[in-house]
């Protein structure tokens, strides 16, 4: 694949823009607060931009156009789930952060339950962040590497640095005004891509619907009851459930709900940029169908599947300057979800293992210092476990599995603290242990009775059943006594 001058000019420089557009507010974090929540006086509009920013990934902008070409619209299932899950984190989770001091998502957790499971959650969140800024760098090679010809291991180590400069020195701010920005070039990337694909159709438009129809490329999966397969029920409910983490304990999105101005503009961000993600998504799946139908008609090389259509038919079908915006396009969405990660870990460090720790209350200087050392600090441990999973037979299952078993004991605490009022620590822990055991069986073992799209919803209703069921059998014994 050869790019033209041009394409590759527009990638370098929106490159370089970004990098320096975030490394400009470096001035503007006076403090700590400025670094983690920008001073709370941030628009609705841009902070919404930046959830739907923090949502979507460089992985997302090809695997989803991957699975529409090779299989079908199941997963878009996932994305009907949004609506159900922003609504209660809109109405719920919104104003519930909102009044908690610490920028940290899991202070509360100390509160309910002791400081054991503050330390747990925030300690799973920042092993999912690393492995998730690792596979998002390794991801984000391997489309770059067969556009450009870069190595990967280059292509991970200059995406880390220049991710890791200015999400360190411009904190949330830049971060949130470079996503708002990145999230415009995707969307106005994919619009493009799609009416090109539409107008160079073999046979014209309506071969996208006759020639999907024909193939059953536009069905949602089967309404059947199987918990084995992903069935439209299966998906929805993962869909679910995983969204439900994503607005409702995530340090991602509840440190922007913390940036924005006041609680209207919180609550009007996550249900903007949760929201943004349904057409969005709903586009990519277009692309991915229309490509099917489009490559029908002539052969594709024996080498190129899957989620290589995509890439393929940005370097060799679109015109000059256009395949330059959608490398950028991809770009984007993989530097912002990594600046993200980085950024909301070093929060978790500072406010959640420095804070509870110290002796005293620590300076500005000295917490600023924590924020930098602590940003490229895990931004390089991010670069290493890209590095990592080279030799990784799939990178994504090793993720999914790892994110499986933290995130669904996340899950299932924070719904025991902001549910079950009458749940002790003990029970709280008799239940994460359960859970986790399970989500573990679940996702390392063969077993073939549940779908993994089920190791998060099982695992979160176990951890929650265990700790209602030993506190209603606790409170009754306290009575009789």
């Amino acid at each position: 694949m050869q790019l033209t001058i041009i394409d590759i000019v527009i990638f370098l420089v929106f490159t370089l823009g970004t990098v320096l557009f975030g490394s400009s507010f470096v001035r503007k974090n006076k403090t700590a607060g400025d670094f983690m929540t920008a001073g709370k006086g941030m628009s609705g509009f841009v902070v919404g931009m930046s959830i739907f920013a923090t949502y979507v990934s460089s992985i997302s902008f090809l695997a989803l156009p991957g699975s529409a070409y090779s299989g079908n619209w199941n997963s878009f299932v996932f994305s009907l789930s949004i609506p159900i899950a922003i609504f209660f984190a809109a109405r719920f989770f919104v104003p519930f952060y909102r009044s908690i001091d610490s920028p940290s998502a899991y202070s509360f957790l100390e509160e309910r339950f002791g400081r054991w499971a503050r330390l747990y959650a925030s300690g799973c969140y920042l092993l999912t962040q690393v492995a998730r800024v690792g596979s998002v760098l390794f991801l984000l090679a391997l489309p770059i590497n067969a556009m450009l010809g870069w190595s990967i291991p280059l292509i991970i180590v200059l995406t880390g640095v220049a991710v890791v400069i200015y999400s360190a020195l411009g904190g949330i701010k830049a971060i949130v005004y470079t996503d708002a920005i990145q999230s415009l070039i995707l969307i106005a990337g994919a619009i493009t891509c799609l009416v090109i694909l539409l107008v160079t159709m073999p046979g014209g438009t309506g071969e996208l619907f006759r020639v999907g129809a024909d193939h059953d490329k536009f069905s949602l999966g089967s309404f059947g009851l199987s918990l084995s397969e992903p069935t439209f029920w299966v998906t929805l409910l993962y869909g679910l459930f995983i969204n439900l983490q994503n607005y409702g304990i995530d340090q991602n999105y509840v440190q922007r709900y913390k940036t924005a101005r006041d609680e209207k503009s919180a609550r009007f961000s996550a249900l903007f940029g949760g929201l943004l993600y349904l057409p969005v998504s709903l586009l990519f799946f277009l692309i991915g169908t229309s490509l099917f139908v489009y490559y029908s008609t002539q052969p594709l090389p024996e080498t190129v599947t899957g989620d290589q259509v995509f890439p393929y038919f940005i370097v060799n079908a679109l015109p000059a300057g256009v395949t330059g915006l959608l490398i950028a396009a991809i770009f984007a969405a993989g530097m912002s979800t990594v600046s993200t990660s980085i950024n909301s870990s070093a929060t978790v460090v500072l406010t959640d293992f420095f804070s509870i720790t110290a002796s005293g209350a620590a300076g500005e200087k000295r917490k600023m210092k924590i924020l930098y050392a602590t940003s490229v600090m895990l931004g390089l441990l991010g670069v290493g476990v890209g590095l990592a999973m080279i030799s990784v037979k799939s990178a994504l299952d090793a993720w999914w599995s790892m994110a499986a078993i933290f995130s669904g004991g996340m899950l299932g605490l924070f719904f025991l603290g902001y549910i079950g009022r009458r749940v002790k620590g003990a029970y709280a822990l008799a239940g994460v242990i359960c859970g986790v055991l399970l989500i573990a069986w679940m996702s390392l073992s063969r077993q073939t009775l549940f779908h993994n799209y089920l190791t998060i919803v099982l695992g979160t209703l176990v951890i929650f059943s265990v700790g209602m069921f030993l506190a209603v059998v606790g409170g009754r014994r306290n009575r009789k006594r």
